[in-house]
């Protein structure tokens, strides 16, 4: 009996460890501290602006590893930590308002492994250092936000059946409309009711005329505040992703709380930035002319109903305070540049409420002025601590007069290019459904990270090493196979985790450690069938293949059993319990390629043609 693997098959085992070696290759080189410089608003980093903040970092003497422009972002790496902290002092203070830093930790990967797409794998929270962010999210101003939406809805409503009210007002938990006649009350809350099902509607003659209110129920208000929750965990995670941090963690704790971690990111004011950050679009109709705008402003007062506004160019405008739509409504959202006059613009999609509210509006003020305003919060200065001062700002962009009714989609001018593009990310994104707070926040420091890094690889080097040592004792050259399997299956471990650039944290390093002690399993059972059948007198060569021939469902059945484990626990766990999940179920699949594919080829070569009176096991 021959026992031979075919070359193909050789060749097949060759060139995965070889590729596996070579993905794996890209965790062996450390990680620089660097500060990241992007623009704000769309601002583009140029080398003008390079070449200004080289000057800086040389004239207070410090060291820069080297400078990289990539994807219209900065980065300076450095030698040091030490160094990047020195820096952050320096670019504070020449890096223009519309800049922003970062300090970030990068991989240095040698150009030719990064061509091949070759990168480290990722490191969570507790390996690589990071941020952890707990959010409160105000869940009275989502209700608010509720009532005055509704109450816009029924003002809108009542006028469409042309109903004559005297108020329509906002109250705790829905909306109260005024009177003057009670029959007029008793016929609008009887056709409102069968229109408003979700609303709770009671009736209350008062001095002042005759109400209704409109209600939510204990139900529906728990239900806005669940969809307020939800609505913001998808903002906050689209705008963590735009950070570039490799798998982040967004997750609901309790009933208005939000976790979110971010591994590598070191800068607390960064991310407080990209969570609050606010640039939305609001659309309004212009009322009166300029002349009674510009007497608003000399005067501070306004007609009833109105607001002042600003225009670009200084000039002041009124608008009605009643809402059309605003991001909260808009689904999609993409830079482009309008047909007729090239300018950039911004193509909006609204959703079916948004659409109807626009596609009423427009339809009711067909020749009338309509202004768009845009909300963002910038940084209009520093204090003197260096740290940067935000403020609301609100811009008219535009103001057309409406030709014909639309609704769900329409496009905005006004805008600058860069504008454009940032406003277009940011209502893609979707706006915050109701206000946060961060009411915590952890910095974890590389070093920290660092020392369970080396803790971590030093549990996996000293379980291996004790499970190797045993190998070797007892199955002698057998043994050595066994431990060359080992050592080959942390290295396929580790290039499946950098090629899907899974996150590995300290369960998970205990995931590679218990794989340690379970991939040996199988060079047990394969061996000691092997000497069961050397013990019933089988030749050396018969008892290799029937030993791993009748092994192999026993090692199938043990693994899938254990697979299945994993799978529930990355089904239902979440953070850490995935970590540890994926990692078992890697290491679960790759050591059955060492143990039975892997070490069958190595004896296969020792044993495979020559018929040995002995085999060392």
């Amino acid at each position: 009996m021959i026992n031979q693997y075919p070359m193909w098959k050789n060749l097949l085992v060759a060139g995965v460890i070889l590729l596996a070696a070579l993905y794996a290759l890209p965790n062996l080189y450390g990680q620089d501290p660097v500060i990241e410089v992007s623009g704000l608003r769309g601002a583009r980093v140029d080398q003008s602006l390079q070449h200004n903040l080289q000057n800086a970092l040389e004239s207070a003497a410090i060291t820069v590893k080297r400078l990289e422009h990539q994807d219209d972002k900065l980065f300076i790496r450095f030698h040091q930590t030490e160094d990047q902290l020195r820096a952050q002092q320096v670019i504070t203070g020449s890096l223009p308002l519309d800049y922003t830093q970062a300090l970030t930790l990068l991989p240095d990967v040698p150009a030719w492994l990064s061509g091949l797409g070759a990168q480290p794998m990722s490191l969570g929270l507790d390996l690589r250092g990071g941020i952890h962010v707990l959010i409160d999210v105000d869940m009275d101003a989502a209700l608010r936000n509720a009532v005055e939406l509704e109450a816009s809805t029924i003002r809108r409503f009542l006028r469409s059946e042309k109903i004559r009210y005297l108020t329509v007002k906002p109250i705790a938990d829905g909306v109260e409309v005024r009177f003057r006649r009670a029959d007029q009350r008793d016929q609008a809350q009887q056709v409102a009711a069968e229109a408003f099902r979700e609303l709770n509607f009671s009736a209350q003659d008062t001095q002042a005329g005759y109400v209704f209110r409109a209600s939510f129920s204990d139900t529906e208000q728990r239900e806005i505040r669940k969809q307020a929750l939800s609505q913001n965990i998808v903002t906050l995670r689209n705008r963590v992703n735009a950070l570039g941090v490799s798998e982040p963690v967004v997750q609901q704790q309790g009933e208005r709380r939000i976790v979110v971690e971010l591994p590598g990111v070191q800068d607390p004011g960064k991310v407080k930035d990209i969570l609050s950050a606010t640039a939305t679009l609001e659309y309004r109709l212009a009322v009166g002319d300029g002349a009674q705008a510009l007497d608003a402003a000399r005067s501070g007062k306004t007609p009833p109903g109105t607001r002042l506004y600003y225009e670009r160019d200084g000039q002041p405008i009124l608008l009605k305070r009643q809402l059309i739509v605003t991001g909260d409504q808009m689904t999609s959202a993409a830079s482009t540049f309008d047909q007729q006059t090239g300018s950039p613009a911004v193509v909006v999609n609204l959703d079916s409420k948004g659409a109807k509210r626009m596609r009423d509006t427009t339809t009711e003020n067909v020749g009338k002025p309509m202004a768009v305003v845009f909300k963002e919060r910038r940084i209009v200065g520093r204090d003197d601590a260096g740290k940067p001062i935000r403020k609301w700002v609100e811009e008219v962009i535009s103001v057309a007069v409406i030709r014909e009714p639309f609704g769900r989609r329409f496009q905005t001018t006004g805008l600058q290019a860069n504008e454009a593009h940032q406003l277009a990310l940011l209502l893609k994104s979707g706006a915050l459904k109701a206000p946060i707070e961060i009411v915590e926040e952890r910095t974890i420091g590389p070093s920290l990270g660092q020392d369970n890094i080396d803790q971590g690889f030093a549990s996996v080097m000293v379980g291996l090493g004790l499970v190797m040592m045993f190998m070797l004792v007892y199955y002698k050259l057998f043994g050595l196979v066994a431990n060359l399997a080992l050592i080959t299956n942390l290295v396929l471990i580790v290039a499946v985790l950098s090629i899907l650039q899974a996150t590995l944290t300290l369960p998970g390093i205990a995931g590679i450690v218990l794989t340690v002690g379970m991939a040996v399993d199988a060079n047990v059972l394969i061996f000691e069938r092997i000497r069961e059948e050397l013990r019933v007198g089988n030749s050396p060569l018969a008892s290799i293949h029937a030993g791993y021939a009748k092994a192999f469902t026993t090692i199938l059945d043990a693994n899938i059993t254990t697979l299945i484990a994993a799978v529930v626990l990355f089904s239902i766990g979440s953070g850490p319990v995935r970590g540890f999940a994926i990692t078992l179920a890697i290491g679960l699949v790759t050591s059955m390629f060492t143990a039975i594919v892997g070490t069958r080829a190595a004896v296969n070569l020792l044993y495979g043609r020559r018929r040995a009176p002995r085999l060392a096991i």
